[in-house]
């Protein structure tokens, strides 16, 4: 049996009911998230270099771990790229050791420290396309980055939060199985669901509610605003 869509006026009431919960409860991704500032006063450009990196920590890593990670880095090398790309491997791992997978990110980053200082004068890249060319960046990522460093509202960056949060509304397929769904084919049925001009939002929104409410394990129901009226999950498996 198919799958009744969401309309878009409940999407957008869902999404209305979520920022104004949002406005009132803090999650770590909203002082800690990858555009957050770190220790100094920076230019555009290294604002621009920094959210990349951030990026790169913050796979499978807690955003306060992230944070620490981005800021030694800022204090060693202040983003300028070449100091970066020139850095041995074991400065660089020691900085972020408190990561996931340091040693792998550690390369990732001396890696796109060289390409952002030959090809990008020690900025980054503009474009979805050649984001995706570095290395440790991958579609989520990007996503992400070029919203949030460059303004660029050309998609959703889906990740764990994002992923699970969004089969539990029931904005993805319900006819298949989460462990047949991907991140990249949620991304493309969340954005024609998702009115564009939320895209930018609609990321930090879900990992906040999903840092702290509706948790991979146990999620607080209870505690939900959109659980009531806008959670398919919470219907099945919550008595109100």
């Amino acid at each position: 049996m198919g799958k009744i869509r969401p309309s878009v006026e409940s999407i957008e009431e869902a999404i209305r009911i979520l920022k104004e919960y949002r406005s009132t409860h803090e999650a770590p991704v909203d002082k800690m998230g990858c555009e957050s500032k770190g220790p100094m006063k920076l230019s555009k450009k290294q604002e621009r270099v920094r959210i990349l990196n951030s990026l790169i920590l913050s796979s499978q890593t807690q955003d306060a771990k992230t944070y620490e990670a981005a800021n030694n880095l800022e204090e060693l090398y202040n983003w300028d790229t070449k100091k970066m790309s020139n850095a041995s491997t074991n400065e660089i791992v020691k900085a972020i050791k408190m990561v996931g997978f340091a040693n792998r990110k550690a390369i990732y980053i001396k890696k796109t420290a060289l390409v952002c200082t030959e090809r990008y004068n020690g900025d980054v890249p503009k474009t979805l396309e050649e984001t995706l060319e570095l290395s440790g960046v991958g579609p989520k990522m990007a996503y992400i980055f070029l919203s949030s460093a460059l303004g660029q509202n050309i998609g959703i960056g889906v990740d764990t939060h994002v992923f699970r949060i969004a089969d539990r509304l029931g904005w993805t397929l319900s006819n298949k199985s989460i462990k047949s769904k991907t991140p990249e084919s949620t991304r493309k049925e969340l954005q024609t669901l998702v009115p564009e001009k939320e895209w930018p939002y609609i990321n930090k929104l879900l990992v906040g509610l999903g840092q702290t409410i509706c948790t991979a394990k146990s999620p607080r129901c209870s505690e939900c605003p959109l659980a009531k009226n806008h959670c398919k999950y919470a219907k099945n498996n919550y008595k109100f």
